[in-house]
């Protein structure tokens, strides 16, 4: 069929094919821009909702201005047993145990989020430093007393034989904590690098808190290096096998310094890491970033104080974020990464996630650092540059965000086909403005079992993943694979935040 064109559109087609800068909507073309202009993913919507998620996490006394309406008071008497105000904080997952360890890395890895990130966030940066002072003001309670971290409130052997709302809940509020007799050198020193990270981000909107915040990084630091053990040494049965620290506690020593050394710019604790990096496992080649071990996130931080701040004597630690990178990278040597058939990072069949979104904000974090001082990864004899990096993590974000076999996305809410049946007590059961009456323990096993999807939707909530086989069952039992958790959505802010602002989202 021949094509006939009226006049205008003719018109309309040469003035673009003429007009080499503008494209017909308008905008101008960037042709060095990263980036193409146009994502599949609209990550800026993703970034709203990852933050959102954390107000379904809430513990304590819920604000005028919540968002996540179907949640309500809970746990307003926490910490009473022990005569301590330990009100607030977050649920880790799916369940209504406060956890100090993974909250504190949470905290810690909102914080980078936002730190290296948080000036591409436009509207929602807000919402992050919301997120974050949650955290912080629970820690600051949690860490009140001198030598003493309360690290977890909640029994959760008891608490998991029941299926309860956090607004019903009758378990025992157990009071675990750390103390110079049963010490926690790397819950402490964790809780040290997230009170110092988040020092950063509130150093210009509130400078106040943000000193009150770093005065007590440094003091729960110091009481992390003094009393060295780990905690699941002396709190096993009420930390093990949920948040059972099994890399050590060395890990979280270098770590807590690494940010106290960013915090302060105190001579002292580049001192301290020059002495003990060694010591603490620096160079270990351990490549699983996480809640358990930090080696590789203290790593890239460091590396960035010797790329871009020129501090010779931190030399070795782009060797060992290198070392880290070259793992990553399929095909190159030293590679020793699994990925799925569909491409997504495969480190554990337990909350895979978790590793997909704490490694692609490393690889967007070190390409920021390499690209402001004109450096790349070298990886036996191969190069691999910031560019790469990028790629790499993009693919890894989009993966999550639905560009899969099972075209599924894996945040709750994002997409049009995301998990309906979360591993989430209180997503799962109805709400107490829908049923206002108690739930019993054992009669919301009933809402657990059952095959409908869950009455309220936890906006945000990224789950535990797919298989190694990019398999999905999107089952509620299966708390592997459909269990959200705090330390899955904080990585991914950083990195939604970066994307949106590529492609122009922002």
């Amino acid at each position: 069929m021949a094509l006939s064109l009226s006049p205008f559109t003719l018109l309309v087609f040469l003035f673009c094919f003429t007009t080499s800068l503008l494209l017909c909507n308008g905008f101008p073309v960037h042709p060095h821009h990263h980036h193409p202009r146009f994502a599949k993913q609209n990550y800026r919507d993703a970034l709203t909702k990852s933050i959102l998620f954390f107000e379904g996490q809430r513990s304590g006394r819920l604000p005028p201005n919540q968002r996540i309406t179907w949640r309500r008071n809970s746990g307003l008497s926490d910490g009473s047993a022990m005569h301590v105000d330990l009100v607030g904080g977050y649920y880790d997952a799916g369940d209504n145990v406060k956890f100090g360890f993974p909250m504190a890395f949470t905290t810690t890895m909102l914080s980078w989020s936002v730190i290296e990130f948080g000036g591409l966030m436009k509207g929602e940066l807000q919402n992050a430093r919301e997120a974050i002072r949650w955290a912080t003001d629970y820690l600051l309670k949690a860490t009140a007393h001198p030598d003493t971290i309360y690290v977890q409130v909640g029994d959760a052997n008891k608490d998991h034989s029941c299926w309860e709302r956090p607004e019903d809940m009758d378990t025992p509020r157990t009071v675990v904590k750390v103390d110079k007799n049963s010490p926690g050198s790397d819950v402490a020193g964790e809780t040290a690098a997230a009170l110092a990270a988040a020092s950063l981000v509130f150093r210009r909107s509130d400078p106040t808190y943000s000193k009150l915040l770093v005065r007590r990084a440094i003091r729960v630091f110091q009481f992390a290096d003094k009393y060295r053990g780990a905690y699941s040494n002396g709190l096993k049965k009420f930390v093990c096998p949920f948040y059972c620290s099994y890399s050590g506690y060395q890990d979280e020593l270098l770590w807590g310094a690494a940010w106290l050394h960013k915090a302060t710019k105190n001579p002292t604790y580049l001192n301290y890491i020059q002495v003990n990096g060694q010591t603490l496992g620096a160079a270990e080649y351990d490549n699983t970033f996480g809640w358990d071990n930090k080696h590789v996130g203290a790593r890239i931080l460091l590396s960035k104080a010797f790329l871009v701040q020129k501090v010779q004597s931190l030399h070795d630690y782009k060797g060992h974020a290198d070392n880290f990178i070259c793992s990553l990278i399929p095909g190159a040597p030293f590679s020793s990464t699994q990925y799925t058939p569909g491409g997504l990072l495969f480190k554990m069949s337990d909350s895979n996630m978790q590793y997909v979104t704490s490694t692609s904000f490393l690889l967007l974090t070190y390409a920021k650092y390499l690209t402001s001082a004109h450096s790349v990864v070298n990886c036996g004899g191969t190069t691999v540059t910031p560019k790469r990096l990028r790629t790499i993590a993009k693919k890894q974000v989009d993966y999550l965000l639905g560009d899969n076999p099972l075209k599924m996305s894996y945040m709750v809410g994002y997409g049009r086909r995301y998990p309906q049946r979360i591993h989430h007590r209180g997503s799962s059961l109805p709400s107490v403005s829908v049923h206002p009456a108690k739930i019993q323990c054992s009669s919301g096993f009933s809402f657990m079992k059952s095959q409908s999807p869950n009455p309220n939707v936890l906006v945000g909530a990224i789950v535990g993943g797919p298989d190694e086989h990019d398999r999905f069952p999107d089952e509620r039992s299966d708390y592997e694979q459909s269990e959200p958790a705090t330390y899955i959505n904080a990585p991914l802010v950083g990195s939604l935040a970066y994307l949106a602002h590529s492609f122009g989202q922002l």
